[in-house]
């Protein structure tokens, strides 16, 4: 590539801080990162992770203004002007972002993406050269196809996408790669292989990675070094391994606990309660104080300053070496295994739900039909937390829409309850009614199923008026009651879906499910797009109801390890049809299809040996 480097980092930040207008939204953020090296910046939504990159980058929101000081190189970045800027980013300095298709331009092919990156060098002066380089940029992030050049974003899948996007953003041969949630949008096999590709681009090229996201699994697996950002300030710094396997700040452990094991079945998940606090509302004390179980009166009298604690490891927790025997006692217990379900399987009598060969084909025009779901029977019993598992377009979806009446199969039988229930077109009004309150759905985006229009406490009235048939059953005492059992005040009544957090959101899609008083829940990725802290919230609340209500559950998913925290029986689809089934702890410990074992494969995991479990050991 021509370039000479400098001694020293490649990338060196120093009191960035961040601001919308008046608003700081980062305070005083320090980052080094060294030629080849990998670091992750991780923490919940609102943690400021990816204003931080755009500030590393230079393309802050309008309204958004940063201090402090950006070096690349020795290239002090926010000194330049802006002409020079953009001689620099995408040249030596480039972007990944989460959603590959608003990266991509819809009315561009896939390959012009690549090719407008390279017209700036002579040497692809002609159409025809760019067009070999752009066949050997694709080869490179693992696309042969040369069809795919040719094609439009919406005609790939979201791996394929991403694909493009990142042989986009390596067109120019950057130094610094900066990896915006890369792959939270995609399913684990595809995150695994754009992360594996990731990986070997930056050790080949020798580019300096910063990976910003809030999967710790991903992070520990992938990453050399560990920046914890948390209300726009680093509260730990450090090696992944040792963060992992001793984490210096109750933050940090938090985030690690409530991550769901995939190799244990835990007997709850410990969550952070509330949520993350703006950074100018706790400038002058720690900014996780009113979330700690450790915090003393000293942690309110002063910001807490990142300090060296052991060789490479940093943290802001100033109780540190008084409170780090009970941190790490509580690391050691989050690998207890929960006792395991005994309740036999096999019995298939009084199934709540029951479906048979059933179909579902979609019409394509000028196409062949699309196959959406083939042959597929699985049972639910009263009681009993069912997994879907598969990636996207295995059908799990469609096949969740059919049981609830979203969509009509093309053949086959749906039982609820001992109703016909596979086209609810066709079915008495008392029938139909009886399914509704028997079977409720659960989706992955809350925000799109609630009106923005409405208050929670309309949208409740709305159900309990539905389940009730009369204006009677929706009383304030009622929707008061439904929130509180979703662990929200009924305060949150008077709310609107706007100023709801995303985990909130979901407690009132939760709530409004259970208005009608359900036997079985569907719950389509209900969990995918929650930070880790909240996700636990959330599935404690799943296991919690399950409990109180005796509820049933098909629970919907492409994480293994949530599905594992959650359910006692799998089933894994493929193509549309169910490749293998069975106790949820059997199917992941020894998978038999070739596919489940690809899922499983595909989970990011810890470096560190396991600690035994009172399960692994035998008398």
């Amino acid at each position: 590539m021509g370039r000479t480097y400098r001694e020293g980092p490649l990338l060196e930040v120093k009191g960035l801080t961040i601001s919308h207008g008046a608003i700081p939204i980062t305070t005083s953020v320090d980052i080094v990162l060294k030629r080849g090296e990998t670091i992750a910046i991780v923490g919940e939504s609102g943690s400021g992770k990816s204003l931080t990159a755009r500030a590393i980058a230079g393309i802050l929101p309008p309204g958004m203004s940063a201090t402090g000081a950006v070096t690349l190189d020795g290239i002090p970045l926010m000194r330049v002007s802006e002409s020079e800027l953009r001689k620099i980013r995408g040249f030596r300095v480039s972007m990944l972002m989460q959603d590959p298709f608003t990266m991509l331009n819809p009315l561009m092919l896939a390959g012009d993406h690549i090719d407008e990156m390279l017209r700036h060098r002579p040497e692809f002066a002609s159409r025809a050269a760019r067009a070999e380089e752009v066949k050997r940029r694709l080869a490179e992030v693992g696309i042969v196809d040369e069809d795919v050049a040719r094609r439009l974003p919406f005609q790939l899948s979201g791996g394929m996408c991403q694909r493009v996007a990142l042989a986009a953003a390596l067109a120019r041969d950057p130094e610094l790669l900066i990896a915006d949630e890369p792959s939270t949008a995609l399913d684990v096999t595809t995150q695994a292989e754009i992360i594996k590709l990731l990986r070997r681009v930056q050790r080949e090229r020798h580019m300096g990675l910063i990976l910003i996201t809030h999967n710790l699994r991903l992070a520990f697996s992938t990453c050399q070094r560990i920046y914890v950002l948390y209300a726009g300030s680093i509260l730990e710094l450090g090696d992944a391994a040792a963060v992992e396997s001793q984490p210096f700040h109750p933050y940090t452990l938090g985030l690690l606990l409530s991550e769901p094991p995939v190799d244990l079945r835990v007997p709850r998940l410990p969550a952070i309660r509330g949520s993350v606090p703006r950074a100018g509302d706790v400038a002058s004390s720690c900014a996780f104080a009113d979330r700690c179980d450790w915090v003393k009166e000293i942690c309110r009298t002063g910001k807490p300053p990142l300090a060296a604690r052991e060789a490479s490891r940093f943290t802001a927790c100033i109780r540190q070496h008084e409170i780090q025997g009970e941190l790490d006692a509580l690391r050691t217990a989050a690998v207890l295994a929960a006792p395991p379900i005994t309740r036999p399987h096999g019995e298939t009598a009084g199934a709540l739900v029951r479906v048979d060969l059933l179909a579902k084909t979609f019409a394509a025009k000028r196409r062949r039909p699309i196959y959406a779901v083939k042959s597929v029977s699985l049972h639910v019993m009263p009681g009993e937390s069912v997994g879907l598992v598969g990636e996207s377009g295995s059908g799990k979806t469609t096949l969740g829409r059919c049981l609830v009446g979203l969509e009509t199969p093309t053949a086959g039988k749906i039982l609820v309850n001992g109703i016909a229930a596979e086209d609810f077109g066709a079915m008495t009004k008392v029938d139909r009614a009886l399914v509704r309150r028997t079977i409720q759905m659960v989706f992955q985006d809350p925000y799109s199923t609630l009106n923005p229009r409405h208050s929670v406490g309309r949208a409740l009235g709305e159900a309990l008026q539905a389940c009730a048939g009369a204006t009677s059953a929706a009383t304030p005492e009622r929707i008061a009651s439904l929130l509180e059992e979703v662990g929200l005040s009924p305060a949150y009544a008077m709310r609107r879906p706007a100023t709801l957090s995303g985990g909130e959101r979901q407690r009132v899609a939760i709530a409004r499910a259970l208005a009608v008083k359900p036997a079985i829940l569907v719950c389509d990725e209900p969990v995918s797009a929650l930070d880790v802290s909240v996700q636990a919230q959330v599935l404690n609340l799943f296991r919690r109801l399950q409990v109180e209500r005796e509820l049933s559950y098909l629970f919907i998913s492409h994480d293994l390890a949530v599905v594992r925290q959650i359910t006692e029986r799998i089933y894994v689809l493929y193509l549309g049809e169910i490749v293998e089934e069975g106790p949820t702890e059997r199917v992941i410990e020894n998978p038999h299809h070739p596919y489940t074992r690809r899922l499983v494969e595909s989970i990011p995991r810890s470096a560190l040996p396991r600690p035994p479990c009172p399960g692994d050991i035998r008398t």
